[in-house]
């Protein structure tokens, strides 16, 4: 049986982190366009949701952080005519965590569902791309490549994988239009760009488990992004893309099967065989040679 490997540190800590900052730059500097109701809605109505099912599920703790990180990504893009709306985008985005779920993953990206769930229901609510200034967001991309940096193992490479293909999807249409550089530059300008590709494409309970899965996840998202965009004119390309191209996440783990991710704690098991043992609805008794793991934080 393969050690256990070490325990590193929780990269959800610097996504909080980095959260946190840029949301309160937005609002004391930049204005951002969210009442204080609608903040301490996502907030608040995102923890509660996790606390309640944290209980629900029996789960031994309660884990504020991808809560956290779900209530400050909606903070950041959603904008609601109503902060009950607000309140119904945390509820969709934290509880779909233990609802949706295939073989121990999540179906979704948690900040995704809720945001995509919104727009289907309802035209009371859309997303703020473009929010940012220039420094604000160069600070912010130099934050997020940091923490690439930090936390190299928090699935990094599906990042630069999207990217890449993002890139070429917006310099080729460039270059087949006959457009000046400038503009698939200023398309890549977007706070809600970075906070996609950083946080929400990255999530590595909803990515591929092995490296090959993860990139042929993010290019295949940045196809389908670019033909929402591009060929149906629609708007929020990257998230409706990412919305129907999860529900392929199981289908290329069978077809290209990796070591399941886990968050900070060590994991038993071969990943030659993609078997891990970090995802139990409840502790169960440990086998001779092993040490007992407990249900891991949704």
């Amino acid at each position: 049986m393969t050690p256990p490997r070490p325990s590193r540190l929780d990269p959800r800590y610097y996504q909080i982190a980095v959260l946190s900052g840029l949301f309160l730059y937005g609002v004391t500097r930049l204005r951002f366009d969210i009442s204080p109701l609608q903040a301490v809605l996502s907030l608040g109505v995102a923890l509660a949701v996790q606390a309640a099912c944290t209980r629900a599920w029996k789960l031994p703790a309660f884990d504020p952080k991808s809560a956290l990180i779900s209530g400050l990504s909606l903070c950041l893009l959603l904008r609601a005519n109503s902060p009950a709306w607000a309140a119904a985008a945390a509820t969709v985005a934290v509880g779909s965590k233990f609802v949706f779920r295939w073989n121990g993953k999540h179906v979704w990206n948690p900040t995704n569902l809720g945001i995509v769930a919104l727009l289907l229901m309802t035209d009371e609510v859309w997303v703020s791309p473009a929010q940012w200034g220039n420094v604000a967001f160069v600070a912010f991309l130099i934050a997020c490549l940091g923490g690439l940096v930090v936390n190299r193992a928090a699935r990094s490479d599906v990042t630069y994988a999207f990217l890449a293909s993002w890139c070429a999807v917006l310099f080729g249409r460039a270059m087949w239009l006959g457009q000046p550089w400038a503009t698939p530059i200023h398309q890549l300008q977007s706070g809600a760009l970075l906070i996609f590709s950083f946080f929400m494409i990255s999530d590595p309970k909803t990515t591929p488990d092995s490296r090959a899965g993860r990139i042929f996840f993010a290019a295949i998202v940045a196809l389908g992004a670019g033909f929402v965009q591009f060929v149906l004119y629609r708007t929020n390309g990257l998230l409706w893309s990412l919305a129907v191209w999860s529900l392929a996440v199981p289908l290329i783990d069978r077809v290209l099967p990796g070591t399941r991710y886990a968050w900070s704690r060590p994991m038993t098991g071969d990943p030659r065989k993609g078997v891990v043992h970090e995802t139990l609805p409840r502790p169960l008794p440990a086998p001779v040679h092993a040490r007992p793991l407990g249900a891991e934080s949704r």
